[in-house]
């Protein structure tokens, strides 16, 4: 969904500044990013890519609430989403559509969002490990069981290396 451009000209884009800012972000999600993949990785390796599933659906959000406080809220989303719990804040899709139009860049970037807060994203990169559910060929049965799960599901079809959503925290006005 189109936002208006009004919108994204409020947001100040910081591809090198903030340092700061940029410093407490990615110390905010790399506990969430960290658990997450060590999540997936034995989901995969005990139960394969059904397994997996579970993980994302159930443990993420459980790792995204306890890498959160009251000060900062952290999470992953998506301009092609599989769970519609991650939808973007407004915020967020300028930076999804940048991100998109240039799959080179993989600088993180903070935001300062109306109100005074601050937003930290960084860009989810596809992994190997993440072709088993968001691949181009999956198992009838994963397929099957991913349309019972999540019957709009937009979130297949990558490849290595495809942008595939972003990592984000948002911290409360200072």
């Amino acid at each position: 969904m189109a936002r208006p451009l009004a919108l994204a000209a409020l947001l100040l884009l910081a591809a090198g500044g903030d340092a700061a800012w940029l410093a407490r972000g990615e110390a905010a999600v790399a506990p969430l990013k960290r658990e997450l993949k060590a999540a997936l990785e034995e989901a995969l390796a005990r139960g394969g890519p059904e397994a997996a599933i579970d993980v994302c659906r159930l443990r993420a959000p459980e790792l995204a609430a306890r890498a959160s406080s009251p000060l900062v809220r952290v999470g992953r989303t998506s301009d092609r989403l599989r769970n519609p719990a991650n939808a973007p804040a407004p915020w967020m899709e300028p930076l999804l559509a940048a991100y998109r139009s240039d799959p080179e860049d993989r600088a993180p970037r903070v935001v300062h969002l109306p109100g005074g807060g601050v937003g930290y994203a960084e860009p989810i990169v596809v992994q190997p490990l993440c072709l088993a559910c968001h691949g181009e060929a999956l198992a009838p049965a994963l397929r099957e069981r991913l349309a019972e799960r999540y019957p709009e599901d937009r979130a297949t079809g990558y490849r290595v290396g495809d942008f595939r959503g972003l990592v984000y925290a948002e911290f409360a006005k200072p």
